[in-house]
Parts: C-alpha cells; structure tokens; sequence
C-alpha cells in the first residue's frame, strides 16, 4: 500500500476544497509544477490529480499544466475529473496520464467505458463517490441511482485496474478515514482499491495496515498534507512496515 499525494488543479492553482464544494477552494500553491516536484522529491510513487475545471463542466484551462506537469516529474500521475467522453479520455492519456479515474461516464457509459478499458489496459479506475450509500455523479452534484455494490456489480469482470472510493462527507474535513466503509467495499471486490476522504493523520494509516488486504492499493493524502498532520515520508514508512 502507497500513499498519493493529490493536486487538486483550479484555474491553473493547486486548490483544496471541502466535501467538493466548488466555492469552498482556497488555494495552496500557485505553482502546481513545483508542487508536484515536491512531492516526487518526498519519494512518492504516484501522484493523484483532479482537474476541477473539468469536473465541474468549465473548461480544460488545465491541460497545458498537467502536460507541463508530466514532463517535469517522473512518478506516474493518476488523473481524474470530468472524463464523459472517451474523446476526453484519449487526451488525458495524451497530455501523459498513466491511470484514469471515471466517474459519472463510467455509470452513464458503461459499455463505452467497458471497452476503454480494454484498449488500455490496467489503466483504468472505476470512481466510488460515496454518500450515504449513493454514488454522486457530474461533480458528487447529483445523485445517481448507483450504490456501490451495483457499481461493483458492473466492473468487477472488466479490465478495469480497480476503484477510486471516496467518502464525500469526509473529503477535505480531516475527521478521519470511514474504515467501517473501506472494510465493507473491500469485501465487495477482487480488484484494486484506492482510498480517501477524511485522512487526518498517521493513527489512520496505522488502522489501514491492520485491514491487512492484498487488494488495498494506496491512500489519497490531500489536506492532511497541506495543513501537516502528515509527513509524507513518515506515512510511506508506516505503510512499508506492512509490507
């Protein structure tokens, strides 16, 4: 199990906001590049990146710095955010993505998704936006008659990589991950599973490596970062003591 540092990417800016709240981002770093260096320079093994101006349906204003951002790291970078075409898929993987999180399109499309992922793959993550049991589609802005028992249901017997789950209520509030919910979708599937939502501090790692699952691929480090209630060389360490 790895942890990934994210970059949320706002106009360009490494932002951060709270249960995805578009008017709740403040941001963190005006230079994302760097940023990104920085965390490559921690001895991160992938970097997690969501373009919200794609997410929430604005603009790819941001595509000129993740392609800026690729080449200026060597980690591979997982990016999501607005991906409802394959089209837009394709050019993620163009700007040097190397795995892809789809979220609404992966319930609206799925055959089309389905295929995606045959053409790459093991590069492609299925999104678990979870509240109160629902998945959350077109930027967690709707509720989408998916739970994520159907959503498994749908890609466990794909080429799909594995699942992103994120529990929204959680997401950016530093309360803790919901190990209740990450022990119960484990359950669910054969496939990988990268966690986040809620991430406080090192006590959280320290309850992730007692789950003690094969399947249980990384964990999303965002404001907890940010704020510093994790040192991310520390929490690789705690990680790689369950290896």
């Amino acid at each position: 199990m790895k942890i990934f540092p994210a970059i949320d990417l706002k106009d360009k800016k490494c932002v951060r906001l709270k249960q995805g709240e578009d008017d709740t981002s403040i941001i963190l770093n005006e230079n994302p590049i760097d940023q990104a260096k920085y965390f490559e320079d921690q001895g991160c093994s992938r970097l997690h990146l969501i373009d919200l101006d794609s997410a929430f349906g604005r603009s790819d204003i941001n595509n000129i710095v993740i392609e800026k951002i690729r080449k200026s790291i060597n980690i591979p970078i997982q990016i999501g955010g607005g991906i409802r075409a394959v089209k837009i898929a394709e050019n993620y993987f163009n700007l040097g993505a190397d795995y892809l999180i789809i979220g609404s399109f992966a319930i609206s499309n799925s055959e089309e998704v389905k295929a995606l992922a045959e053409s790459y793959c093991d590069k492609i993550y299925v999104a678990l936006d979870v509240l109160k049991n629902k998945i959350m589609i077109k930027g967690w802005k709707e509720e989408s008659n998916f739970t994520p028992s159907k959503l498994f249901e749908t890609y466990e017997k794909t080429s799909v990589r594995g699942y992103v789950l994120t529990d929204i209520e959680k997401d950016g509030m530093l309360t803790g991950l919901n190990q209740e919910m990450i022990i119960r979708n484990l359950a669910l599937t054969n496939k990988k599973l990268i966690v986040g939502g809620g991430l406080k501090d090192n006590s959280d790692l320290e309850k992730l490596n007692l789950i003690k699952s094969k399947n249980l691929e990384g964990v999303i480090a965002g404001k907890s970062f940010y704020v510093g209630s994790i040192d991310l060389k520390e929490a690789q360490l705690i990680l790689n003591n369950n290896a």
